[in-house]
């Protein structure tokens, strides 16, 4: 391999590991929605922070709100994974 590959190998599994954090930010951001924890707490402040750009971009395009349940963050999850899927499929083909 030469190196420019192994760059681009080592940008990619950098990228995969993101999304990786990403998915677990927003299964803790979605579970955390369920108990309704205080809005004044900048650990809940930084999560809404970070997941709330990916939902307002679903909700946009899809109806997301379901008998009272969002399911945004469930959306979003699997489009991440579907992300993760090809970008491995893409770096093992390297």
């Amino acid at each position: 391999m030469n190196i420019i590959s192994e760059i681009i190998q080592g940008i990619g599994f950098l990228a995969l590991g993101l999304i990786e954090v990403y998915v677990w930010v927003i299964i803790i951001a979605a579970l955390l929605s369920f108990v309704k924890p205080d809005p004044y707490n900048p650990v809940v402040q930084f999560l809404y922070k970070i997941t709330n750009p990916a939902y307002i971009l679903i909700r946009r395009h899809v109806k997301t709100n379901i008998g009272g349940l969002d399911l945004a963050p469930l959306i979003v999850i699997i489009a991440l994974q579907i992300l993760i899927v090809v970008l491995k499929s893409l770096l093992h083909n390297m």
